[in-house]
């Protein structure tokens, strides 16, 4: 049995938002019986693309995270829907039933990625279906799938050891959209943006030129991570835990040795960082 679901790789994402618009193309005023009613103009996004910011100038980043249904396997809004209002097919995509959902509401509360819409007009609540309707047509994937000219968003069968989605997750670190939550989501995660801490050394007896490929170590947990300065003197370390305690070392030869201690509550950007000459 097929188990479907979507890679979304962050670090892919450009965030051109065709994934939501070919989702309004093909939901918006389109019912599809037994599956959807049709999507209104406005108030629903079944496919979103969230605009995360990070650090600030002159480090700023900024990352987009595609965000649909979820599609989880411990799903609250199948516990909140009555009737059998929300059910997971075979498959393991999450529906909701158009006409038994109706004046449910509570099944929109009930999500905790806020991806549920409540139609006011038809008094029903709405989803990403994952194009159920297209994929029990014969066609091969969702239309936001269809549309991602990057590659951020890959679909298969999780089940099927020789699809491409299977595969790349057997290769790759994956994770899930927000993990307190413990839905166990079928959507999964690469790239997600955490803490980082970056900086620039600065030489202070050679300030016309760039401190290229200074030693740079991440201390933290009895562990280290390293890097080396590049051509600009800059330095990064990414992918960083919010609330952890790192140590920053810098070390040159024939320069002092640098620590710097950092609590990640925020991004950080540790500005020049100037050696002294060693004495």
């Amino acid at each position: 049995m097929s188990r479907y679901s979507i890679l979304i790789d962050v670090s892919k994402c450009s965030g051109c938002h065709n994934c939501f618009l070919a989702c309004r193309d093909e939901y918006y005023g389109n019912d599809y019986p037994g599956y959807s009613a049709a999507q209104p103009l406005n108030g629903q996004f079944w496919m979103q693309v969230r605009e995360i910011e990070r650090g600030s100038y002159p480090k700023p980043k900024l990352s987009y995270i595609p965000i649909p249904c979820q599609h989880c396997e411990s799903a609250p809004c199948i516990d909140a829907a009555k009737d059998g209002a929300v059910y997971r097919r075979a498959d393991g995509i999450v529906m909701i039933d158009p006409e038994k959902a109706r004046g449910q509401q509570g099944i929109v509360n009930a999500c905790p990625y806020r991806v549920i819409f409540w139609n006011e007009e038809l008094q029903i609540p709405q989803k990403c279906t994952l194009c159920a309707h297209r994929l029990d047509s014969g066609e091969k994937m969702p239309r936001c799938v269809e549309a991602c000219p990057t590659g951020a968003l890959l679909f298969g069968d999780l089940d099927d050891p020789k699809s491409d989605i299977a595969k790349r997750m057997a290769e790759l670190s994956t994770e899930d959209f927000h993990p307190e939550f413990d839905t166990e989501p079928l959507v999964k995660y690469v790239g997600i943006p955490k803490r980082f801490i970056a900086g620039e050394v600065v030489l202070k007896d050679c300030q016309a030129e760039c401190a290229r490929d200074v030693p740079v170590t991440l201390e933290y947990d009895g562990r280290q991570i390293e890097t080396t300065t590049d051509i600009f003197g800059d330095f990064e370390f990414e992918d960083l835990k919010a609330n952890s305690s790192y140590r920053v070392i810098i070390k040159k030869a024939g320069y002092e040795v640098k620590e710097i201690p950092v609590t990640l509550k925020k991004d950080v950007n540790l500005g020049e960082v100037v050696l002294e000459p060693a004495r």
